[in-house]
């Protein structure tokens, strides 16, 4: 190609070489045009996509969230097999207003922060407390389920209903292992000897069946347990109630956005009324007080 350019007259050279450099800058302008076209793509697809995502959510479009579903009537499998409770009308609510499919997966207590780490799921919905344990590996968001926790006991019980009678090492407490049930009672009992079990109904079988003193439990599971196991546990009958707690959703370390959604929408049910109305609804009670919303 050098050798035939070098060939050419004067005029010749020079219209090549011109004709070259007008070329060459035209491809270089239409090179130039493409590329910036694509980048500014780019740039739009990422923001598009952004945009589409805006809470972070491991599938765009869907709400994953783990739970464990054998907690009656907070969360549970009703007759069909189907989540129901009231966990999941807030769940079936929150997914509408967000315009997401609702995916729930069903998964042991001990195993929900660990999913929840591993990026299994979005949101972990089971009523955690924000322990300063748990805010290490997870964020939370405001609470948006009360419960009171109690001393369930058998029936024929003789103990007295203090503090300190309960705290020896005499007494076997049971509780569910890796939950705020068993902190309180070794804080409250740290004489007593707590032994944690994997889900609440073998916590309160311990106790049914005589083989330990006391179970630590909410409420609402102890009425549950009593409707089919009727004049075998009721709640220890203290003075002043042991504490009422509350619990948040969890969701993955960081993800500020899915958090100040949350706590929006959260305000947004309980000042307009319906939480109360889903959980007189699935709990048969009326709903305790909450933190007031700002």
């Amino acid at each position: 190609m050098r050798n035939r350019t070098k060939r050419a007259t004067s005029m010749g050279a020079t219209t090549v070489r011109a004709g070259t450099v007008l070329g060459a800058i035209a491809m270089v302008v239409a090179m130039i045009s493409v590329v910036g076209g694509g980048a500014s793509g780019a740039a739009t697809g990422v923001k598009h996509r952004a945009a589409a995502n805006p809470y972070h959510l491991i599938n765009p479009g869907t709400l994953t969230v783990g739970m464990d579903l054998s907690f009656k009537p907070e969360m549970y499998l009703n007759k069909k097999g189907k989540p129901a409770g009231y966990d999941v009308a807030l769940l079936d609510r929150l997914a509408h207003t967000m315009h997401v499919k609702l995916d729930i997966s069903n998964l042991g207590f001990t195993g929900l922060i660990p999913g929840l780490e591993a990026k299994k799921f979005d949101l972990v919905s089971v009523g955690l407390s924000p322990t300063p344990a748990r805010e290490k590996s997870v964020s939370f968001s405001r609470a948006y389920v009360p419960y009171e926790l109690i001393l369930g006991v058998p029936v024929t019980s003789k103990t007295p209903a203090t503090i300190a009678a309960w705290n020896k090492p005499t007494i076997t407490i049971t509780a569910l292992e890796g939950s705020t049930d068993t902190q309180l009672a070794k804080k409250l009992f740290p004489k007593a000897k707590v032994v944690g079990y994997s889900g609440d109904t073998a916590a309160l079988l311990q106790v049914a069946t005589h083989r330990a003193n006391a179970v630590m439990i909410e409420s609402y599971l102890l009425g549950e347990f009593q409707k089919s196991n009727p004049r075998k546990l009721k709640a220890e009958p203290f003075k002043k109630p042991l504490t009422i707690q509350y619990g948040s959703y969890a969701v993955q370390k960081g993800n500020g956005a899915l958090v100040r959604y949350l706590n929006k929408w959260i305000c947004g049910i309980q000042k307009s009324g319906w939480m109360a109305s889903a959980y007189k609804k699935t709990e048969s009670a009326p709903l305790p007080p909450m933190p007031r919303c700002p």
